[in-house]
């Protein structure tokens, strides 16, 4: 797809892709600012490449104003999404409970497997699970 992106954007030329700008730049700026574990490093390089590559083709001033909504929309997301998350705990606390229960059981395990990796002799006990009685909530 980035690489589409980047063919796109040299054959459109530099008036005709302005418009498009922001459509192209969001994919870019999500990889550039992704933190997951399981990253590619070579879609970065690939994603960083193309952000050059825009920089050039528009010039420096167009691109910075299409970057910086493309930043600016993203961190408004962002902001909503832990608004949402926020007011859904006092609406719903039975769902925040639940959340926060399975937050809580995933540490655990992720616990239990670092230490098992670390030593490996160490068998850390498993938690049995019983289907209807992880299904209720724990009062």
């Amino acid at each position: 797809i980035f690489k589409f992106l980047g063919a796109i954007s040299v054959d459109l030329g530099q008036d005709r892709i302005k418009p498009y700008l922001p459509t192209i730049l969001t994919p870019l700026y999500r990889e550039l600012n992704s933190n997951y574990a399981e990253q590619d490093p070579t879609l970065k390089n690939l994603s960083q490449e193309i952000i050059d590559l825009l920089k050039k083709l528009v010039g420096l001033e167009a691109f910075s104003m299409a970057f910086s909504s493309v930043q600016k929309q993203a961190n408004q997301k962002r902001a909503m999404r832990k608004k949402q998350r926020a007011l859904q705990t006092v609406a719903n606390p039975d769902i925040a409970a639940r959340r926060k229960l399975k937050r809580h059981k995933n540490k655990a395990e992720t616990r239990k497997r670092k230490i098992e990796s670390l030593r490996p002799m160490y068998k850390a006990k498993r938690h049995r699970s019983h289907a209807l009685k992880d299904l209720a909530m724990v009062e």
